[in-house]
């Protein structure tokens, strides 16, 4: 039985075919391109937050399992406000707990004194790729940053984020018993060279 206090359903309708013409609706009722820079970030934000979706049906540490599912709910109120203009939800406190984080977690991995490749484990190359859409997604909400005034704590996060999932990757590695993959000049060996 569901409690009377509970919200109503968000989304009854899926198939509402009001996007037919190209545009797409915001939390505030406007409707706009969906190639639009507020929209194209938004989805960049979305994939990320799925790739991260799919990085924890990996087999992973509990505490990073539990860190990635609190940057899905972040990452969800970052396309909160970017679906509300002028909608605040993200804070200082989101980018303190990365930076937070990302102190912890790099100061138990070496040094790094080289480029590395993405990939090692399968969990780590899938951290590598969230990296890499993380940055994109960054790079979306400057472009709309252009054109609109947003505020800094979305960039600030997706600009931490980025890195802490760098150094994700290379934990993970270390976990599954293997090493960076080091970037070289000639090449390397046909699977690369690795390096405790």
């Amino acid at each position: 039985m569901t409690s009377s206090s509970a919200p109503p359903p968000r989304l009854t309708r899926i198939a509402t075919r009001t996007g037919d013409d190209g545009s797409t609706g915001l939390g505030d009722g406007s409707r706009i391109a969906k190639h639009s820079p507020r929209i194209v970030a938004l989805g960049e934000v979305d994939e990320l937050n799925s790739t991260l979706g799919v990085l924890r049906t990996e087999p992973l540490p509990q505490a990073f399992d539990h860190r990635l599912a609190q940057v899905q709910h972040d990452l969800f109120s970052v396309g909160g406000e970017l679906a509300v203009p002028g909608h605040a939800i993200l804070g200082p406190a989101e980018v303190a707990a990365l930076d937070a984080w990302l102190a912890a977690d790099n100061a138990t991995l070496p040094p790094l004194r080289e480029f590395i490749l993405p990939g090692g484990c399968r969990p780590a190359a899938l951290a590598h790729l969230a990296r890499a859409q993380c940055r994109r997604a960054e790079r979306a909400l400057l472009a709309l940053h252009q054109e609109e005034a947003l505020r800094d704590a979305p960039r600030w996060y997706l600009n931490r984020l980025s890195d802490w999932l760098f150094v994700v990757a290379r934990c993970l590695n270390r976990e599954a018993g293997r090493a960076d993959v080091y970037w070289r000049r000639d090449g390397g060996s046909a699977g690369g060279e690795e390096r405790a």
